[in-house]
């Protein structure tokens, strides 16, 4: 059995934001036993499963993806849709844009320490989408 809904995230700014009361309280029933699969839509962020207690975490995880892949190089071609919209498209690639967490009890199976992110890419991305698939 599968069920599945679609989740609207509220705009954020960019950096890696904790979604995981956002997304649960959104979820249909959870079976004794199963998988979610979560899949955001879009092609300039992307989801992860990290640190959810230190906010710090969430600063760096984001610095860093920005030193990586920064704005501005003279090598993209893609830039119509302005200087962090390439970077935003390399970041999805390498961070994915989809999770699988094992549900156990009803409940999502995630370690003590870990959280469900956003990674907003885009200065102003907008309100994101995201399909959950319930598997039971």
């Amino acid at each position: 059995m599968a069920s599945q809904v679609e989740i609207t995230l509220s705009p954020r700014r960019r950096g890696c934001h904790l979604i995981t009361s956002e997304i649960t309280r959104q979820l249909p029933p959870l079976p004794k036993s199963g998988i979610l699969h979560l899949f955001v839509k879009h092609t300039s962020c992307g989801l992860c499963i990290n640190e959810n207690a230190d906010p710090d975490v969430r600063l760096d995880l984001s610095n860093i993806l920005d030193h990586i892949v920064p704005e501005g190089e003279q090598y993209y071609l893609h830039t119509l849709e302005g200087k962090d919209d390439m970077p935003a498209h390399a970041k999805s690639t390498m961070v994915g844009v989809s999770i699988t967490i094992p549900i156990t009890g009803g409940r999502l199976n995630l370690g003590t320490w870990q959280g469900i992110y956003l990674c907003e890419f885009r200065d102003y991305g907008g309100s994101r989408k995201i399909v959950a698939t319930v598997m039971e």
